[in-house]
């Protein structure tokens, strides 16, 4: 039985891939900061019978991190398969978002994915096997405001996973990294449908994510690609999921920066026509 650690497990897509690792047959650790509160999971594990046990673990600690994955890995002598799931969404524009949320993003995002990778590979490297898979985002493909903050964060791990899978690809270990579109989970809810703001993007932008909502990302299906890759034998880095994945990043790789820039400047009515005309949704409301 293939041994996953899996980080952010309490809800939206890390609770889905912890289920669909369990009844898979995978043997999974869910680390969360709040076991406690994870009851629809825990409840999920005792009706299914599934091999899934809960451990509390913070990524924002270097602590929190060494302690949980120093138990997993010597009682279980090792580990085969790290999902960085945890992250955390804090949206505005450049100059008006403060620098704590900056820090907050990218320890939580960034630094958190980095922690954990680094606890696992030593033994990844030892055993010469392992597959490290990272949740990373369309929005690490391409962005626009108020999304900046959000979007260097996955940037960033999307730039340290493709140097990672170069580094670990001598000793066995597979690197993959999940981008989901727009997911119906309290994240994409999360952004302020009138936010106060000097930008007017940051209303549009609700209203486009408002709009993906009516044909959103499963986050059932982010697990299903999740565990296919983790029991596969693909070395293909990148897998966007979802109805909008694609089409988004293909949308951005349509226009050079210089459009893609002018594209997002402009008038409201004609951003929503634009958007309407050049990706066929009406994110009007």
């Amino acid at each position: 039985m293939k041994k996953v650690i899996v980080t952010g497990c309490n809800r939206g897509i890390g609770l889905e891939i912890v289920l669909a690792f369990g009844r898979a047959g995978f043997q999974v650790f869910a680390t969360m900061r709040s076991p406690k509160k994870a009851t629809g999971l825990s409840e999920k594990i005792e009706v299914e019978s599934l091999p899934i046990t809960l451990h509390k673990m913070n990524v924002n600690s270097d602590i929190s991190v060494k302690a949980c994955m120093d138990e997993i890995l010597i009682e279980n002598g090792g580990i085969d398969i790290l999902v960085n799931n945890a992250g955390i969404g804090l949206n505005g524009s450049i100059e008006e978002m403060p620098i704590s949320d900056f820090k907050a993003v990218f320890e939580t995002n960034f630094f958190g994915a980095i922690r954990c990778m680094q606890a696992v590979l030593p033994s990844m490297r030892e055993q010469k096997s392992g597959c490290l898979i990272n949740i990373t985002s369309v929005s690490g493909r391409l962005t626009s405001s108020p999304l900046g903050c959000y979007s260097a964060s996955k940037f960033a791990l999307e730039a340290v996973s493709e140097a990672l899978a170069q580094e670990v690809k001598p000793f066995n270990i597979r690197v993959g990294i999940v981008e989901p579109g727009i997911i119906d989970t309290d994240m994409a809810h999360e952004i302020e449908e009138e936010s106060v703001s000097i930008y007017p993007s940051s209303k549009r932008m609700a209203d486009l994510f408002f709009a993906s909502l009516k044909n959103p990302t499963p986050a059932t299906l982010v697990a299903e690609t999740v565990v296919a890759f983790a029991a596969g034998d693909s070395w293909i880095l990148r897998h966007p999921v979802g109805p909008d994945a694609l089409p988004f990043i293909q949308w951005r790789l349509s226009m050079t920066d210089e459009e893609w820039t002018d594209r997002n400047s402009l008038p409201d009515e004609e951003w929503y026509d634009a958007v309407e005309r050049d990706f066929g949704m009406n994110a009007r409301r």
